[in-house]
């Protein structure tokens, strides 16, 4: 005689018991997401950068954390460079310009200008990045020179020494599918620069601007002031270009030749300045 076991489940039992396992699925998420490590955010940053740029000693969640910045050459190299401070941050999920996105506030008392933070909205194969507002006189990010020297050959050899500003005027990156448009102005100074391959110091004080609103994302170059003349020009696109050239003010040619020499290709007084 077979004996047949009848299911004595309903369609609501079964129902029920799908939300309890959709719930507890959704449970475990939530606390993964809420209580992740910094860590992960270092491990992340590594790999997108090729190692290059490392959160170490990260302390705290992804939400509320701090940690050690350094700069490396790669894996395997034992340069790097850190800067003074720990840099802290904080990150909140916002609501921004009817659409879900996220607002990352970087905290380092030394550096960085307290609550200005940057926002990235999110939206179906699109991805929109807005910088703070910051005028040069006031700017978002005040970083040593020297922290670039982590980051091995050139800047190892030239040793540069100042001041790296970053300022931010209505700047935009407004990224959908493949297609990339910039708004607004972006600006990184280098003050009072100088190097160990020159015994004039400072050498002067130069600024980099990246201008939207065409085509293509436009590079400008110039020197504010110094002997060591700076100027340039070029594009950001699918294929980034830039042209420029460096030159001795009067007076200076020989105090400056061997900085010339690895700037760029040389044209008499000239170095010229080529990517791309």
């Amino acid at each position: 005689m077979a004996l047949t076991l009848a299911n004595t489940d309903t369609p609501a039992a079964i129902r029920a018991r799908r939300w309890a396992l959709g719930g507890a699925v959704l449970g475990v998420a939530v606390a993964v997401v809420t209580w992740a490590p910094a860590a992960w955010l270092g491990s992340a940053l590594a790999a997108m950068s090729n190692q290059r740029l490392l959160l170490a000693d990260a302390r705290g969640s992804l939400w509320n954390g701090s940690a050690r910045v350094i700069l490396s050459p790669g894996a395997g190299s034992n340069d790097a460079s850190e800067l003074p401070e720990r840099l802290g941050w904080r990150l909140r999920p916002a609501w921004l310009d009817g659409g879900l996105g996220i607002r990352l506030t970087l905290d380092q008392s030394c550096c960085v200008a307290p609550d200005r933070p940057l926002t990235l909205r999110l939206g179906m194969n699109r991805m929109t990045l807005r910088l703070p507002d910051a005028t040069p006189d006031r700017p978002w990010i005040r970083w040593p020179a020297s922290w670039l020297t982590g980051l091995g050959t050139p800047w190892n050899t030239v040793a540069p020494d100042g001041l790296l500003a970053f300022s931010a005027q209505g700047f935009v990156v407004d990224a959908q599918d493949k297609t990339v448009k910039v708004q607004g102005i972006a600006q990184v100074e280098l003050r009072d620069f100088s190097s160990r391959l020159s015994q004039l110091s400072p050498l002067g004080s130069y600024r980099m601007n990246l201008i939207g609103g065409g085509a293509e994302p436009q590079l400008m170059l110039r020197t504010d002031q110094g002997p060591l003349q700076l100027s340039g020009q070029g594009h950001l696109g699918a294929r980034p270009q830039f042209r420029g050239e460096a030159s001795p003010a009067p007076g200076s040619e020989a105090a400056l030749a061997n900085l010339l020499n690895i700037i760029g290709r040389r044209e008499g007084a000239r170095s010229i300045i080529s990517v791309g």
